[in-house]
């Protein structure tokens, strides 16, 4: 099958999702919501950004999992809660690659302070030192980003799908967003559903995004398994999927 047949029958599959797990949501309302499975893949939108290739309804912007090394322990809803940022508005992108990326393109497209350390080190602390600033100062300069990130975030829909298989090199998590974001990527190949040229992903300074066209950089640059459909649409209706 061609990779448009493939991101045809992928977002009709994801239809059957949405109806499946009653609608998406946004983490903005993360909070309202207790019944997170443990473990799963979930899938962002962006209300700007459409298919024009394989359909003409919203794209997929963002795919991920979690807990894929052995013995790992995070949770769904640990990763979406880190995605999401505080309730009060703040966040952390040292623990949050999605949120890293997102807030380097809204401090490259204009109307945010400058911010120096955004993406520096992988801890605050080091970042600081790194910077020749105290922790307290460095915290200051980040949070309007963190509160202009989180916003930004929050407002995104996204769907999951519940897959609660043991971490590890062969996990059913890892096979679906491994493919599913070489299917989306339209990095290295002819282009299908491009980014709009107001996407905000057109200002980050990552090639990976710029190209692909989604908010991840592991896998774009891969060729997806077809059988991977196979095995999506499986765990979406109910069945026996097989690796």
């Amino acid at each position: 099958m061609s990779r448009v047949a493939d991101l045809t029958r992928f977002y009709s599959l994801l239809d059957s999702l949405e109806l499946r797990i009653g609608g998406k949501r946004q983490l903005a309302d993360f909070q309202k919501f207790r019944d997170w499975p443990r473990r799963g893949v979930y899938f962002f939108f962006e209300f700007s950004e459409y298919r024009t290739g394989s359909g003409h309804v919203p794209r997929v912007v963002r795919v991920g999992t979690h807990a894929l090394g052995a013995g790992s322990r995070s949770t769904l809803g640990q990763r979406l809660r880190n995605h999401r940022g505080s309730s009060s508005g703040g966040g952390n992108h040292r623990g949050s690659i999605f949120r890293l990326l997102v807030g380097q393109a809204l401090l490259a497209k204009g109307g945010l302070p400058t911010c120096r350390s955004w993406g520096d080190k992988s801890d605050a602390a080091k970042a600081a030192v790194a910077l020749g600033i105290v922790p307290q100062a460095l915290k200051a300069g980040e949070a309007q980003v963190e509160q202009a990130v989180t916003r930004y975030i929050g407002a995104m829909p996204f769907l999951w799908l519940d897959v609660d298989d043991e971490p590890g090199p062969h996990s059913l998590r890892g096979i679906i967003e491994r493919n599913a974001i070489a299917l989306l990527s339209n990095c290295e190949r002819p282009s299908c559903d491009p980014a709009s040229g107001d996407w905000l992903g057109q200002y980050s300074n990552r090639s990976l995004v710029r190209t692909s066209g989604i908010w991840n950089q592991r896998h774009v640059t891969e060729v997806h398994d077809p059988a991977f459909v196979e095995i999506f649409e499986k765990l979406i209706t109910g069945g026996a999927p097989s690796k």
